[in-house]
């Protein structure tokens, strides 16, 4: 008989979804006990699309006074932070509303952490210090991707002292305090980030799905958010103003990582994000599309690993890819799925090599010296890896 795994989940973020609810930003932010705002985004794309004058406009509205961020880049920087923290405490900032992609909502976490953590803040947080108190965070996401809008996670890449380190830090108070979703806000997304943030919610799924344990409501959850986004994934890159499937992206980013796919799950899972981070926090490249490249090899891995884990690539293959299944040749059944997977990445338009990402002559001897291995000198996640394994999987995607 199986055992549950025992878990606590608290998912406490106020999430607000629908058409025009980004006007509800200053009552939110009002409602969550912000007095003084810092507005945290990215580049002019949200002052085009008028997103940045309704934002203003309701914040005034609500009497709040407003402190500006921008400048926020694709995997959020180190020395952002910083400015952040040292402006956030000069103005007496009580609130951070991101307002943008998932590099803009780690931005603003890490600075509302930063500011409790002290001046020694890099240093604690690349280490691994869990974060118990923060300012207030809030979310206005434009592009359905990271789902950092009610996870625990924060990403942020060294570009100060070890330029291109990525250290993560998740914190059960990160997750915000509200998060306001309209699919509308994702219509003007190119194909190209589109797919990449599809691939980055199959990804975090897809981790969960791979947990070192089982529980059959948690692989449902799993599984029926891993179909969805197989499913619409491709209408909303052919059809971008398609509300359903925008829709539909924006609600699988948010659920892929607020831990409701891995409930009764537990121990070490996944592995294609510590694979891929590397690869992005090395040449800057597109995160969902890295992973696009690492997914695929990394399955393959794991099939060929053990007989548990060829297992338990068949069963995403049945399940997610419709893979008729074959008990006699359960490999068969796995080396099929990942085809059909593949074949949905080509589809969609994201990369199945480092060549396609845009990485030309990997320099495999950094990657393997900025894995995580444990004193063991193992990568470890649902299975192993040595560093001769993991200098293999990198040569097998170039």
């Amino acid at each position: 008989m199986k055992t549950f795994t025992d878990f606590n989940l608290h998912l406490y973020t106020d999430i607000v979804y629908g058409k025009d609810k980004e006007k509800m930003a200053g009552e939110l932010v009002k409602k969550h006990g912000g007095k003084k705002v810092m507005l945290v985004y990215g580049g002019g794309s949200i002052k085009k699309m008028g997103l940045y004058d309704t934002v203003v406009s309701s914040l005034k509205d609500a009497g709040l006074e407003i402190v500006e961020l921008p400048g926020v880049q694709p995997n959020p920087r180190r020395s952002l932070v910083q400015k952040g923290i040292e402006l956030a405490k000069a103005e007496g900032v009580d609130f951070l509303l991101a307002v943008g992609g998932g590099s803009t909502l780690d931005t603003a976490k890490a600075i509302a952490c930063a500011v409790k953590f002290g001046d020694n803040w890099w240093d604690m947080f690349s280490k691994g210090a869990v974060c118990t108190d923060r300012l207030g965070v809030g979310s206005i996401h434009t592009i359905s991707a990271a789902g950092s809008e009610s996870s625990t996670s924060m990403v942020v890449v060294d570009d100060v002292e070890r330029i291109g380190q990525k250290c993560s830090n998740p914190s059960a108070c990160l997750r915000p305090d509200f998060a306001i979703m309209n699919p509308e806000l994702t219509y003007s997304v190119s194909k190209y980030q589109t797919a990449s943030g599809a691939a980055d919610i199959f990804a975090h799924t897809l981790e969960r799905y791979f947990y070192n344990s089982d529980c059959a409501l948690g692989d449902e959850f799993a599984a029926g958010l891993l179909r969805t986004v197989v499913k619409y994934g491709p209408i909303a890159c052919e059809d971008p103003n398609n509300y359903e499937a925008r829709g539909e992206l924006m609600l699988c980013a948010t659920f892929s990582h607020n831990d409701i796919t891995g409930i009764g799950h537990s121990g070490v899972r996944g592995g294609p994000h510590g694979l891929e981070s590397i690869i992005s926090g090395t040449y800057d490249t597109a995160h969902g599309a890295g992973l696009a490249v690492v997914m695929p090899a990394w399955l393959r891995y794991v099939a060929d690993f053990s007989d548990k884990g060829c297992a338990r690539v068949a069963k995403l293959a049945i399940e997610v890819f419709g893979v008729t299944p074959d008990l006699a040749d359960l490999k068969s059944v796995a080396y099929e799925g990942i085809e059909r997977f593949k074949s949905w990445l080509k589809r969609i338009g994201m990369p199945l090599t480092l060549t396609e990402l845009g990485v030309e002559n990997a320099d495999i001897d950094l990657f393997i010296e900025r894995g995580r291995f444990n004193a063991d000198g193992l990568f470890v996640g649902y299975v192993t890896m040595t560093k001769d394994q993991m200098r293999n999987f990198y040569e097998g995607i170039l």
